[in-house]
C-alpha cells in the first residue's frame, strides 16, 4: 500500500468521481466499523473540531450509537452557527451536542461525564494541522488525555503532523491514542511515527489512492497484499493433481546433524502457507527424524560430510530433486561446513527455479559477496539477511544499516539484483523491481528459535502457488527479458509473506503471551491469520498492525 503525504492524499480526495460529503460519511461509518471491531465499550465519546474530521466524527456517533449504550458527542464551537453548512449536515437531529468555546468548559459536570466514557473518539484536528497546538484545542487533548478510556483518533492523533517521519515523543501536546483509523491512505506518520501500539487501519474510503503521484520512496504491507498473494485458485483444473498444482511444490535443503528441527519446521511452514507439496533435502544421518515431524512432507536423503552436513557431492542428488520443483528454499540449519558452503554457491549459480537463500546459506557468500548475484537462469533470488548478517556480507557497519534499514536493503538488492529482506524489527523488503517495503507487524518473538526459520518456508509457499505466471523453468527468459511487471508480483508476494509472518506471531502473542509464544504457536496461528486478511480485503479495511 502506497504512502501518501497530506497534499497527496488531498489530491486522491478531490478525485473526478469524489464528493466531498459522500467521502466525509464513508470516513465516519471506517470509523465506526474499526471502533466496533477493535474495542470493547459500552459509552462513547466523540470529540470534533469543526473540519472535515470533525464530520467523520459526528457522523461515526450516529453510526455508534446503534451499538453503544450511551454516546456523547462534544464540539469545539459555541453553535451549530459557527459550523459550516456540510458539517452541520452531518449532526443528526436528535443528538443534542456539548458545545465548548472556553478551556474553562471543560471543567463542566456534563463534559467530564462526557468523558469518563469506554471509548473516546479524536476527532477534533485533520491531517492539514501543523504543530504546535494552542488554545482550545491543547485544551482538548490535555482532556482526552486524562479521560481513563480508550481512544481513537481519526486520520491521525491530535497534534501529530501527518507527514512527519520523526517518531513521536512523549511529553509533547499532542494525543497518544490505542488506536488510529487511517483515511484515504497511510500518511508518514502512521508509518514512521511510533504513534501508537494498538492496531493503525486504513480505510480508502473507495477513492483512489494509487493513481496519485506519490513522493515515498517506500511502500507498507498490509493484509490486502496477503489476500492477493494467497487467494484461492480461480478455477478449479480437473486433471489429475491440477489443484495442487495450482499451489505449487516447494523444496527445501536445509538441516544438519543437531538441527533437524530447523530443516521440518521450514517445510511445515511452507506447507501451512499453502504450498501444494513440500519436499525437504537434508543429510542422510537426519532423514528419519525430520520425517518424524510431519506427515505429509516427503523427505529426501542426501550424501553428508563427517559432520553430518550436505556434502559437496549432493549436486547430482540435488539436481534431480529440482525436477517438478516451482521454488527452493536453502539454507536454514545448514551449518557453516565449508564443503556445504560450497555446494551452496554452486547452487545458487546454477539454479534455474525461483531460489530463497536464508541463515546459513547466507553465511556460506560472507567472503565472496560478488557471488550471490541473481544470474540470467535465475527468474527470482531472494535473500533473507538479519541486520548483522547483511553488514557481514556487503561490508556495511551494523550502525550505518540500523540508521537507515531501507536504503541499506535497496543497496544489498541493487548489488545483488535480488528481492531482499531485511529482517528485524519493522523488517524492510527491497524488491528486485527497485519498489521497497517497510512491514510493521510483528513483535519480539520472531527473533526466537524457530520462529524466525518460518518465514522462509511462507516465502517460499509464497512463490511456488504463482509458477503459472512465470515462464517456464526448464526454458526460463534472461533475467533482463522478464516484463517487469512479473518481478514486481513476485517482489509484492514476498513482501505480502513477511506481513503474514509477523501477523501470526501478533496473534499467537495475544491469544498466549510473547514470552512463551514459540514456532509451533506461530504456525498454528497463522489460520487465523489468513482469515483475518480475508475479512480485510471484505471490509476494505486494512490494518499496517493490530
Amino acid at each position: 500500500m502506497r504512502i501518501l503525504t497530506c497534499s497527496e492524499a488531498g489530491e486522491a480526495a478531490r478525485g473526478p468521481e469524489a464528493d466531498p460529503q459522500v467521502l466525509m460519511r464513508r470516513a465516519g461509518y471506517a470509523v465506526a466499523q474499526f471502533c466496533v471491531s477493535q474495542f470493547k465499550f459500552r459509552s462513547v465519546c466523540v470529540l470534533c473540531g469543526r473540519g472535515k474530521n470533525g464530520g467523520a466524527g459526528l457522523i461515526a456517533a450516529e453510526a455508534l450509537r446503534r451499538v453503544a449504550d450511551a454516546v456523547a458527542v462534544i464540539v469545539l464551537a459555541k453553535g451549530v452557527d459557527e459550523l459550516r453548512p456540510e458539517l452541520a449536515a452531518c449532526l443528526a437531529p436528535d443528538v443534542e451536542p456539548i458545545w465548548i468555546a472556553d478551556e474553562a468548559d471543560f471543567a463542566s459536570v456534563s463534559v467530564q461525564q462526557a468523558l469518563g466514557a469506554d471509548l473516546i473518539v479524536d476527532a477534533l484536528v485533520g491531517t492539514g494541522f501543523k504543530p504546535p497546538l494552542r488554545g482550545l484545542v491543547a485544551a482538548a487533548v490535555a482532556a482526552v488525555n486524562d479521560a481513563p478510556g480508550s481512544i481513537v483518533a481519526v486520520d491521525v492523533p491530535t497534534g501529530v503532523d501527518a507527514d512527519s517521519k520523526t517518531a513521536l515523543q512523549t511529553g509533547g501536546n499532542v494525543a497518544f491514542p490505542h488506536g488510529i483509523i487511517a483515511l484515504i491512505a497511510p500518511k508518514p506518520a502512521h508509518v514512521f511515527g511510533h504513534l501508537t501500539a494498538g492496531p493503525i487501519a486504513v480505510s480508502e474510503l473507495g477513492v483512489q489512492p494509487a493513481f496519485v503521484p506519490s513522493a515515498a520512496a517506500v511502500r507498507v504491507i498490509t493484509g490486502r497484499e496477503v489476500g492477493m498473494t494467497f487467494a484461492p485458485p480461480a478455477e478449479r483444473d480437473e486433471r489429475p493433481f491440477g489443484q495442487l498444482r495450482q499451489f505449487g511444490h516447494v523444496l527445501v535443503i536445509a538441516g544438519s546433524a543437531g538441527r533437524e528441527g530447523t530443516a521440518a519446521l521450514v517445510g511445515m511452514a511452507a506447507l501451512s502457507a499453502g504450498a501444494g507439496r513440500v519436499t525437504v533435502a537434508c543429510p542422510k544421518s537426519i532423514q528419519p527424524t525430520v520425517a518424524g515431524f510431519h506427515a505429509a512432507l516427503a523427505t529426501y536423503a542426501v550424501p553428508e560430510t563427517d559432520q553430518g552436513t550436505i556434502a559437496a557431492t549432493a549436486d547430482e542428488r540435488i539436481g534431480e530433486l529440482l525436477a517438478g520443483k516451482d521454488a527452493v528454499v536453502i539454507g536454514p540449519g545448514l551449518s557453516h561446513n565449508p564443503a556445504t558452503g560450497a555446494f551452496v554457491r554452486r547452487l545458487a549459480s546454477t539454479c534455474t527455479l525461483p531460489l530463497i537463500i536464508d541463515g546459513d546459506g547466507l553465511d556460506a557468500f560472507e567472503a565472496q559477496f560478488a557471488e550471490i548475484k541473481r544470474g540470467a537462469k535465475t527468474p527470482f533470488l531472494v535473500l533473507m539477511p538479519h541486520a548483522e548478517q547483511a553488514a557481514r556480507l556487503a561490508g556495511f557497519s551494523v550502525d550505518d544499516i540500523r540508521a537507515d534499514r531501507v536504503t541499506a536493503a535497496q543497496r544489498i538488492a541493487g548489488a545483488t539484483g535480488a528481492c531482499v529482506v531485511l529482517k528485524g524489527q519493522r523488517s524492510v523488503v527491497a524488491g528486485a523491481s527497485e519498489e521497497a517495503w517497510i512491514n510493521l507487524s510483528g513483535n519480539a518473538a520472531l527473533a526466537k528459535a524457530g520462529v524466525d526459520e518460518l518465514l522462509s518456508g511462507l516465502v517460499g509457499a509464497a512463490l511456488a502457488r504463482h509458477v503459472d505466471h512465470r515462464t517456464d523453468a526448464a526454458d526460463p527468459a534472461p533475467t533482463a527479458d522478464r516484463p517487469f511487471a512479473r518481478v514486481l508480483l513476485d517482489d509484492l508476494r514476498v513482501a505480502a509473506a513477511v506481513h503474514l509472518h509477523g501477523l501470526a506471531a501478533d496473534i499467537a502473542r495475544d491469544a498466549l503471551h510473547e514470552n512463551t509464544i514459540g514456532s509451533a504457536d506461530v504456525l498454528e496461528a497463522l489460520v487465523e491469520a489468513f482469515r483475518d486478511c480475508d475479512l480485510q480485503l471484505e471490509q476494505n479495511l486494512f490494518y499496517l498492525h493490530k
